[in-house]
């Protein structure tokens, strides 16, 4: 048995999400159809993180186990050719047998990026949530800083019978790059909608319509509905995982 580790990012605009789901076009229902093609049996991938609809990746990682060895090289080129522009398959490699996307990752890292000015840039309409007012970037920080540590963050989270919402986070902060706000957070995993509630729960306290010292309390609640919602998902990318 060999084991094969893919990096790859894409686009998800055009995608029902990461996870394989019948009549609807998914990045794995992609992925795993152009690597039966190529290498000729079927190939059943394990993933890092599975975005959901309209979420991005920079550094998403895929792996899956066969019963043959492949060619590195033309797995790669083949995988460009049928996936591209949408789906960049930045490397195939051949890794330890063990080794699984999914359960070996130690941390993951999510980006969510934000617009402030008044009118937007159509040319980053897909990729980052148009507020169209200044957030305070102060009182942001201090909500995010409530989330590091180990919480239970079901207040923060889509509710999936019998998981549970109990995490870790190492790092949760909010910086100015150019001319976007961007939300970056780390930890070993994340449940449904964690990130996009953490954001805008952190948005509503930019606007001044929850206070950062009420954060705590909101994640003590460990109700969904004293939480603020969801970002959107276009302005989510999973950027980095690390094992």
């Amino acid at each position: 048995m060999s084991t094969y580790r893919l990096d790859i990012g894409y686009d998800g605009s055009g995608f029902h999400g990461f996870a394989r789901n019948r009549g609807v076009r998914t990045i794995q229902g992609e992925l795993e159809e152009a690597l039966t093609t190529i290498i000729g049996i079927e190939v059943t991938t394990a993933v890092a993180g599975r975005t959901d609809a309209g979420v991005h990746a920079k550094g998403q990682v895929v792996s899956f186990e066969i019963d043959t060895e492949i060619e590195l090289d033309r797995v790669w080129r083949s995988l460009r050719s049928m996936l591209g522009p949408e789906i960049a398959v930045h490397s195939v490699t051949e890794v330890e047998n063990g080794f699984n996307a999914r359960f070996s990752a130690r941390l993951r890292t999510y980006r969510y990026s934000i617009e402030e000015s008044p009118v937007p840039d159509p040319l980053a309409r897909s990729s980052v949530w148009h507020v169209g007012e200044p957030l305070d970037l102060n009182v942001m920080n201090e909500a995010a800083a409530a989330f590091v540590g180990s919480h239970d963050f079901a207040s923060l989270c889509r509710a999936q019978e019998g998981r549970s919402t109990e995490r870790t986070v190492a790092r949760a902060e909010w910086a100015r790059r150019g001319a976007l706000l961007v939300f970056e957070v780390e930890a070993k995993a994340f449940c449904h909608q964690m990130v996009r509630s953490m954001v805008a729960l952190c948005v509503e306290v930019g606007r001044g319509r929850v206070q950062a010292a009420e954060v705590p309390g909101i994640l003590e609640a460990r109700d969904r509905n004293a939480a603020r919602g969801a970002a959107p998902p276009h302005g989510l990318v999973l950027w980095e995982v690390d094992y």
